[in-house]
């Protein structure tokens, strides 16, 4: 995987995001502490960020960075010495020459790609969604803490409070920065694919706040999964995953009016589609399929891709889908999932069928109050010719989301019924 550094095409904010994982892997390798490592490689990337615009790049951007993380580091190290040395007389310490900086020319080797055990490191189950995915989108995104909180909708000082948090509980840990044993490689990879996907999926749709989508997020769920693939290629759900945020991002331009307004799939102008990734999304899942072991992320992809290589929404092929569904329910019988399959049915079998089926979601306390069920229960009601429920589902859908753009959608929707 290239990084770009002897590109001057490449925007430094790419390089830096690029280099983030390097820098911060050769950072750890050399000192360990994860958490003040951390702290020093933002600084350096600040500093970065800061300078070579107007001074231009040095001839070795990666090796600059982690001489001037590995500086910030070692002060901020010598500093926790000296504190410890007033407040404890006679205590054992780390040596000082331990805390060396790397010369200038040091740092010639090839350079470490550390994504996967960043990735790992910062995806571990243990740490609270939100934590998972403001940790990695600063320590491997390369995002500052007021660009997480940009992106994500929430105070800066609530993603800073969560970073620390979370870089607390790896440090008390002892967690190993290196790759998990084989025993529980699997298991943890599908960890770093969930914040991945959830990632993703804010960036898609927001889920809160006046704009439908955050680009940069979906951008950068989109880039750090290239980064996973290349890494391991031969692993059919990286690959299925990829495939999947491809296929629905490929939609993106398509999924608003000039107005912001939301446009459901249905509705959408498929010439405004992005044909490119649509197919890099079918090639990576029409050979997963093809060459590994079936997955969720791989069959997800597979209902992408048919709906985007539908000429019209009336001409998509909703048997296949419904196929496919079956399939993933199996697998990850999850409320979203099980609410995407009664669509499905509807569409197949018809809405009579699909209502039995969100009675009994109804009663699942993961979904019962999302404003999601409410609003395929008004779609369907809609659908089956019962205009007074499905204008009240919709009303009620709309009083559930905090997304502007849905509850506007939602809201019409419902005032054409009434």
């Amino acid at each position: 995987m290239t990084d770009g550094a002897g590109d001057p095409a490449v925007p430094v904010e790419d390089l830096l995001r690029a280099l983030t994982p390097q820098v911060l892997g050769a950072v750890v390798r050399r000192y360990g502490h994860f958490d003040a490592a951390e702290d020093a490689v933002q600084e350096a990337l600040l500093a970065a960020a800061g300078q070579w615009p107007g001074q231009g790049r040095p001839r070795n951007p990666r090796g600059w960075l982690i001489r001037v993380a590995s500086r910030r580091l070692v002060d901020q190290l010598r500093a926790d010495e000296a504190r410890r040395r007033r407040e404890s007389r006679g205590h054992s310490l780390t040596p000082r020459d331990a805390f060396t900086v790397p010369p200038p020319g040091e740092d010639r080797g090839p350079a470490e790609d550390d994504t996967l055990k960043l990735l790992f490191l910062c995806c571990r189950a243990e740490l609270s969604p939100p934590a998972r995915i403001a940790l990695t989108l600063r320590a491997v995104g390369g995002l500052t803490t007021a660009e997480i909180a940009r992106a994500l909708l929430v105070p800066e000082a609530t993603v800073a409070q969560r970073i620390s948090r979370a870089k607390r509980h790896i440090r008390a840990s002892g967690a190993p920065f290196a790759l998990p044993p084989d025993s529980e490689r699997a298991r943890r990879l599908a960890d770093v694919l969930q914040v991945l996907y959830l990632i993703f999926n804010e960036g898609y749709t927001a889920t809160s706040g006046p704009d439908l989508t955050r680009v940069e997020l979906s951008a950068e769920a989109i880039r750090l999964t290239r980064a996973v693939h290349a890494l391991l290629p031969q692993d059919g759900e990286v690959a299925g995953l990829l495939a999947l945020l491809l296929l629905t991002d490929a939609r993106r331009g398509a999924r608003t009016g000039a107005d912001g307004s939301l446009v459901p799939l249905a509705d959408q102008d498929r010439a405004r589609w992005d044909r490119a990734a649509i197919a890099e999304g079918v090639a990576l899942i029409s050979e997963a399929l093809t060459h590994t072991r079936l997955g969720p992320y791989q069959l997800r992809a597979a209902i992408a891709a048919v709906h985007d290589e539908a000429p019209s929404a009336r001409e998509t092929d909703w048997a296949e889908i419904l196929a496919l569904y079956e399939l993933l329910i199996r697998l990850v019988p999850g409320p979203v999932e099980l609410l995407n399959h009664a669509v499905a049915v509807a569409m197949v079998h018809g809405p009579e069928r699909a209502l039995a089926l969100l009675a009994v979601l109804g009663e699942d306390d993961r979904l019962a109050g999302h404003h999601r069920l409410y609003a395929v229960r008004a779609h369907l009601l809609e659908r089956a010719g019962d205009p007074v429920g499905a204008r009240a589902a919709y009303a009620e859908a709309a009083a559930r989301t905090l997304s502007v753009p849905e509850r506007r959608y939602l809201q019409l929707r419902a005032a054409r019924l009434g």
